[in-house]
């Protein structure tokens, strides 16, 4: 029996046309905040049809959504660890491995900074937003105290602290509110940004 023929561009484009609307909406609820946007002002932005935003909506989850692909750099499911992060920090070793993965929240905090407050406006408004933020944060909570794991097992952690009250200090150090304060605030460049946060993890997180 002859399988079904694929067409490979068939496939590619909703997975285009989802990134799209993603860009445009995380562009429009960044301007406009939650309750400004209008899924119609996504459409325009994205040049796709109404019912093309609905169809990848509702609003909370288009939120969510766009907020996950521009921190992580694409849409997926789950902690970072277990996605193409930790594939790519996991044959790192050393200052490699540490340069990499603070270079990369570095970026992350860079493309979601103006962002981030609009999540935290509309979850304290919708309590689906809410619902689904919760699940966010726990793979954050996650990826923290994984990071912490993992530096230890690569022998970049020397501090006999527990794990648990430095993935504290480490969610605040790589939080997007510091890159707001630092950055967007006081004018720093993302290279004066990411230069700190090598400092600033290296002296409270991992020395003795």
């Amino acid at each position: 029996m002859t399988p079904p023929y694929v067409s490979p561009l068939r496939e590619a484009q909703p997975a285009e046309t989802r990134r799209r609307i993603l860009e445009a909406a995380a562009e429009i609820f960044g301007e406009r905040g939650y309750s400004g946007t209008a899924l119609s002002a996504i459409a325009t932005q994205a040049g796709v049809s109404l019912e093309t935003v609905k169809q990848n909506g509702p609003k909370p989850a288009l939120l969510l959504a766009c907020f996950d692909s521009a921190f992580a750099g694409s849409e997926g499911d789950g902690p970072l660890h277990h996605r193409e992060l930790g594939a790519q920090a996991a044959p790192l070793l050393g200052d490699e491995m540490l340069e990499f993965h603070l270079g990369w929240v570095a970026g992350a905090n860079a493309r979601v900074a103006r962002l981030w407050p609009r999540v935290l406006e509309a979850s304290a408004a919708d309590a689906d937003v809410a619902a689904r933020l919760e699940q966010l944060q726990a793979n954050r909570r996650y990826d923290i105290v994984s990071s912490i794991t993992t530096y230890r097992e690569k022998g970049l952690c020397h501090s006999a602290r527990p794990d648990a009250e430095l993935a504290s200090e480490f969610s605040f150090l790589i939080s997007p509110e510091g890159y707001t304060q630092l950055v967007i605030e006081s004018g720093w460049s993302i290279d004066a940004y990411r230069a700190w946060l090598l400092r600033a993890v290296r002296k409270m997180i991992l020395e003795d």
